[in-house]
């Protein structure tokens, strides 16, 4: 049976992680958070204590970039990948607050965005492939079989990653979170370099009133629909 590509993309918290996951364990494909390798990058900075290169001198901040190894390994088991940022699985990390903050800036640089490309155009789509993203079906893989954008009210956004945060015990606000995301959709939809649009070929998914089941059926309809044809 055809192995299928498929691009997830959309705006901050609408979920694009959880439902590619689950797609991916359904169909045994291979599951990618290009996110991540952002958030790995940004978690670098910070913990480097070189975020204000970002303003002063955006040539040393990607020069001292050069220590960074990023890489995605795989669990067998189920198909999900795991970040590393030099050797050290950082996907507890990478969600923070802190970083959400400074990701959509740090992934508006194009150099890094260019690596970024590069890495996350090496995966073997032999095996099925889903990853979401921000411009996964518009640069990353604009020939994907299924292209999806999803979308949600910012106040549902922003509740749902409230109490995500909450539930993993951080001590955040909804109105600190409401206004991250707010910056994020303007700052990812405005960049120079690869901006978050809406592809024509994209079925656009507005969750504000849908469960993950319902969104999970929906998109089943279209991958069954697309491996029949």
């Amino acid at each position: 049976m055809k192995k299928l590509t498929i691009a997830i993309d959309g705006y901050a918290s609408t979920g694009k992680s959880s439902i590619a996951k689950k797609i991916a364990i359904k169909y045994g494909y291979i599951y990618i958070n290009s996110g991540s390798m952002y958030r790995a990058v940004t978690l670098f900075a910070i913990e480097n204590k070189i975020l204000g290169l970002l303003n002063d001198n955006i040539d040393l901040f990607i020069e001292k970039l050069n220590r960074i190894s990023i890489n995605f390994r795989f669990s067998e088991n189920n198909l999900i990948s795991n970040v590393f940022l030099n050797n050290r699985n950082v996907e507890k990390d990478i969600g923070s607050l802190e970083v959400s903050n400074y990701v959509s800036k740090v992934a508006a640089i194009p150099e890094i965005r260019k690596e970024m490309v590069k890495l996350q155009r090496n995966v073997d789509r032999g095996k099925g492939v889903v990853m979401d993203g921000r411009d996964i079906g518009s640069v990353v893989f604009p020939d994907a079989d299924i292209k999806l954008f999803l979308t949600a009210s910012d106040a549902v956004r922003a509740s749902r990653r409230f109490e995500e945060m909450i539930n993993n015990g951080s001590s955040v606000s909804y109105d600190d979170i409401l206004n991250n995301i707010r910056n994020r959709d303007k700052i990812d939809s405005s960049r120079s370099d690869s901006p978050l649009i809406i592809e024509k070929d994209a079925v656009v998914i507005d969750n504000s009133n849908m469960s993950i089941d319902e969104q999970i059926n929906q998109i089943n309809i279209l991958i069954n629909y697309k491996l029949a044809n």
